[in-house]
């Protein structure tokens, strides 16, 4: 338990003093001084953590205008403010001790697109992608490629002046930015765009905060124009953070938008945007090269650019190795994949854009032909080319670096803090030559990724920032990167802003940070905004340095090793942010998507759980000494301790564990993060761990007994079925169920009996005595079919019918004796149980090996069980069951293809089986495609159901959130041409339940299209 704090600091009185002005002025966004929000943002992509005294959602630009105006009342003019967006900084950019100001939850609006003037008008917490899948509809597309483009939002981008993959030709954000609507700090609503100078006059005569800024700007822009021109780097990347060189813009103009675009939150709210939309290429090609040798891959892409690509970006060794073991690896693998003797070392991914597919063409040959012929000059052992949609997935791969090179092995992780040096692209190799012999001098493995065409690598040293001896090297390695990056005349930071590492502006600037100092001073007089980055308002403030802040390893290393191991699903969550996915069509983290709580999220709940480990560590507890307590206490024995801490929870007492199992109870343990993040962030395995613990200290729900329990109980309900479903058909039942079983529309028992059904059809159990009937070619064409609760006593006709159809493929299908999976009662953190059923399951389940008949599931989440939950319960021992889909797809189905017919078959695939088992739904199109029938799988999100998640009470309004994000339309514009199939039991029901629509399973589908 973590005690409740008896009393406030007076830094905590202030800020709570803030909030609370702020709510009685009518501040209608959400107000969150809670420990666990404070602790989810007290993060975002850097090494750095700093914890928050709060957390501000404002709904709309009123709400940051009472934040403005409240921060000038007198007793509140030392309060910090640090707007926030998708949190994917890497430099610290939006971390504070102060309030973060996150404008993403509610004002994440897309408010007009003009396409004939090609623009759109956003609020700044529009997500790029969201933006971009809204433009496309028009063939428009917002131009600047961010590796984190489905979660990095708009305002995000303008604050640091974003720019990524392809900016050779686009530009940077600021390229695109047409209009700013910024709150200032005095409560003013700017907007700013690009003004001629009879413009610009007018506004420099108000005598407002506006009027004294635009003034002092142009001031140091008419009296510091050489000094500007001598200082700044002729760089694609040029320089975030008050752009001096492009006061004027391009057209001579004065443009603020482009001192505002690289910010970092340091001069206003910006709220709104108004930004260029160019036409999306009608054709688009990769060439991807591969290199055994990483330096003449780098030297090869300087010359590349001479055959006039779109873009050119390049990968190492370190991150392709990694690449193979994600999930990504099954949509891209075959692009990269040769018979050659060569180790890959690095690729080159060489993009080409047109709408002439003929001049696209023609462009490709001129490289390829160049690649094929004999010219020394060309270091790569080989190419692929891809065209259309298979260039988003190898670029989805190239996005995924980020996160994986937080899945290396072993502590020392590649991280972030000198990750985003540009220099001119003819140095780059040069460069990065001499930045590896630094790395390799201090003993340093890396990752290396990033635009070549350019002049940017990221480079990402592997560091262990929990060892008190490697912490000092962020210090060292950073400065001799500063003085490496000025000798190839380059910038530290040329791309992912300066946060944290301000500190070398002044060395940078010289005379001219005086003049940044100008800027800050007349936006933010008292250095309230985002306080120690960029500039500061005057000369006796210095720039926090990146040697002062706290890091994240500092607070890890707080937690004993021990903990560490046991906890390790979480505590290697480098914040990435991948489980922010905006997109409602990919299956990552639904609860986040439902209520845009970063609580909610894989990062957030790993956050959680790393600081509810560190104040375990701090006083002395060790959770899986509590475990096992836990496991060997008896029920009656821990029932009153449990009452007396319940009664104290109802009465309001503080428990920082309440906080966090807020967090752990939203989730619907659906493993999407275990096989979409890239590091593989386990929640259901924590949670489980969590919930076991809390549990032992308080009552829990009635709805987990009989959650956990069904699996056990329905084989002797399914007896008398009507014993079950009755009392769940009247009202007076339903409303006491929901109240006080915390169940609602739970389903009704199929009704059928089992052992009768299977006699009629010819299918026989999998018992020693009846196995040993059968003769060498009906043991070739068997397979035994593993029950669970959901298809055998809930889908009973779709188990029958998954039977007829194997027997009409000519196979013998024998059903096991039905055992319960445990999956429920993991799923609830009765790990105790769980093991105990998990071992008498698998003792069962290996007894049928002797067979050598193969064991296969139907149902896609409990079939995974075996090989996830089981497997880290009993390693080696745990049994072996495949996917039906799995086992099929290895069969020769082809001479059965005459005899199905059918017009379309589209796939709405499970969770589960998308993530955790992603090269099984390539499977389902081989099995299709060898029946000769036309097939697709729907991109789709979550339903929102997951097992029983969407039939606990307290989670209804959740679960139809979720299935309205993508479920639902996709089914309400289905055709009666198309045949929609889901794989999952939970989906069938959701879609049942909610659009009142019956989807079969691939198996029934395929009956159906049976002919004799």
């Amino acid at each position: 338990m973590i005690p409740a704090i008896s009393q406030t600091s007076p830094v905590q009185g202030l800020y709570l003093s803030f909030i609370d002005t702020l709510k009685s002025c009518g501040f209608e966004g959400d107000l969150s001084p809670d420990y666990a929000n404070r602790t989810v943002l007290a993060t975002d992509n850097s090494i750095y953590q700093v914890l928050p005294q709060g957390v501000l959602y404002p709904k709309n630009i009123d709400d940051l205008v009472k934040i403005a105006e409240v921060s000038n009342m007198r007793q509140f003019q030392g309060v910090v403010l640090s707007p926030r967006g998708g949190g994917t900084g890497t430099n610290g950019q939006s971390l504070t001790d102060g309030l973060i100001v996150d404008i993403s939850k509610h004002m994440n609006q897309i408010l007009e697109i003009n396409v004939e003037e090609g623009w759109a008008r956003v609020q700044t917490g529009v997500v790029k992608d969201q933006l971009n899948a809204a433009a496309k509809e028009h063939g428009l597309f917002f131009a600047p490629e961010l590796s984190t483009s489905n979660r990095a939002t708009i305002g995000g981008m303008i604050n640091t002046d974003a720019s990524g993959q392809g900016s050779c030709v686009y530009g940077k954000t600021r390229d695109h930015v047409l209009e700013l609507k910024t709150v200032l700090l005095d409560g003013t609503e700017w907007v700013s765009h690009a003004m001629s100078d009879t413009e610009l006059e007018a506004v420099k005569n108000q005598p407002n905060r506006a009027g004294q800024i635009h003034r002092v700007i142009d001031d140091i822009n008419n009296n510091y124009r050489d000094e500007i021109e001598a200082k700044f780097p002729k760089l694609n990347r040029c320089l975030t953070g008050y752009d001096l060189a492009h006061i004027r813009d391009d057209n001579g103009n004065f443009n603020l938008n482009n001192i505002l675009c690289g910010s970092e939150g340091t001069l206003g709210f910006i709220a709104e945007a108004k930004i260029n939309l160019l036409k999306i290429p009608k054709y688009t090609a990769l060439v991807n090269l591969r290199y055994s040798n990483f330096d003449a891959c780098l030297r090869h892409a300087s010359r590349l650019m001479a055959a006039g690509p779109t873009s050119i970006e390049t990968v190492d060794s370190k991150v392709m190795s990694l690449a193979q073991s994600d999930i990504i690896w099954n949509t891209v693998g075959h692009f990269f994949d040769d018979d050659s003797d060569n180790e890959l070392a690095a690729i080159n991914l060489v993009e080409y854009t047109n709408d002439d597919e003929e001049q696209l063409k023609s462009d490709i040959k001129r490289l390829t032909d160049q690649l094929e012929g004999t010219d020394a000059s060309n270091p790569s052992y080989g190419y692929s080319i891809a065209y259309g949609a298979d260039v988003g997935k190898i670029w989805a791969m190239r996005k995924k670096s980020v996160g994986l090179l937080g899945k290396s092995k072993g502590e020392a992780r590649p991280i972030p803090f000198v990750e985003d040096t540009a220099v001119p692209p003819e140095n780059l190799a040069d460069y990065i030559q001499e930045f590896r012999a630094l790395l390799d001098e201090n003993n340093l493995k890396y990752g290396m990724f990033g635009h070549v065409d350019a002049g940017v690598l990221h480079v990402r040293p592997a560091v262990d920032m929990k060892d008190p001896d490697q912490e000092p090297m962020i210090r060292d390695i950073t400065d001799k990167v500063v003085e490496l990056t000025d000798k190839y005349n380059g910038l530290v930071w040329g791309e992912h802003g300066k946060g944290f590492r301000s500190e070398y502006a002044t060395t940078f600037f010289g005379d001219l940070y005086p003049q940044l100092q100008r800027i800050k001073a007349e936006f933010d007089p008292r250095n309230q905004l985002n306080p120690g980055k960029i500039a500061t308002p005057n000369s006796g403030i210095p720039l926090i340095k990146v040697d002062e802040v706290v890091t994240r390893g500092q607070e890890d290393r707080k937690i004993p090793v021990k903990s560490w191991q046991a906890y390790q699903e979480a505590v290697y969550c480098n914040g990435n942010g991948a489980c922010y996915n905006y997109n409602p069509n990919d299956a990552m983290c639904p609860s986040w998507k439902a209520t845009r709580e970063r609580i909610h999220s894989p990062k957030g709940r790993s956050s959680l759980i790393r600081e509810w480990l560190k104040q375990l560590a701090e006083r002395n507890i060790d959770p899986q000494v509590e475990s096992e307590k836990a496991k060997q206490k008896s029920f009656l024995v821990s029932l009153l301790p449990r009452i007396q801490n319940t009664v104290k929870k109802q009465k309001g007492e503080y428990d920082f564990n309440h906080e966090i199992h807020t967090a752990m109870m939203g989730c619907l343990a659906c493993k999407s993060c275990v096989g979409q993040c890239p590091i593989n962030v386990d929640v259901p395995e924590f949670r489980s761990k969590f919930l076991e613990l809390y549990y032992a200290r308080y009552l829990r729900p009635l709805k987990d007994y009989f959650i956990g329990g069904l699996e056990f109980t329905i084989p002797y309900l399914a007896k008398a079925p009507w014993l079950y479903n009755a009392p769940l058909s009247l009202n007076p039942v339903k409303k006491l169920f929901a109240q006080y079983a915390g169940m609602v529309d739970s389903p009704k028992l199929s009704g059928i009996h089992l052992d009768q059904a299977l006699a009629e059809i010819g299918v026989l159990y999998a018992v020693p005595e009846n196995i040993a009937t059968l003769d060498a070619e009906q043991k070739n064409t068997s397979v035994i079919i593993v029950q669970d609760a959901f298809t055998s006593f809930f889908e009973t006709q779709f188990l029958l019918d998954a039977l007829r159809l194997l027997k009409a493929l000519g196979f013998n299908p024998m059903l096991a004796p039905y055992k319960a999976n445990g999956k429920p009662l993991h799923v609830h953190g009765f790990l105790k149980q769980f093991k105990n059923v998990a071992s008498k399951t698998a003792d069962f389940l290996n007894g049928l090996n002797y067979s050598e008949i193969p064991l296969v599931g139907l149902e896609p989440s409990m079939t995974l069980a075996y090989r996830s939950e089981y497997k880290k319960v009993l390693g080696e021992d745990a049994p072996k069951v495949q996917l039906i889909q799995e086992w099929l797809a290895e069969q020769d189905l082809s001479d059965k293809a005459d005899n199905f017919s059918g017009e379309s078959f589209t796939l709405f695939g499970h969770c589960t089986e998308k993530t955790n088992a992603a090269a099984s739904m390539k499977d389902w199109s081989k099995i299709f495609s060898d029946l000769n029938l036309a097939y697709k799988e729907e991109s789709v999100g979550c339903c929102g159901m997951a097992g029983t998640y969407g039939h606990e009470t307290q989670n209804v309004d959740n679960s139809k959130a979720i299935y309205a994000l993508s479920w639902e339309p996709k089914i309400d514009q289905l055709n009666d041409t198309t045949q929609v199939m889901a794989t999952g039991y939970s989906c069938r029901c959701q879609t049942k339940r909610l659009s009142d629509v019956e989807v079969p399973h691939p198996l029934q589908a395929l009956l159906k299209a049976y002919q004799q």
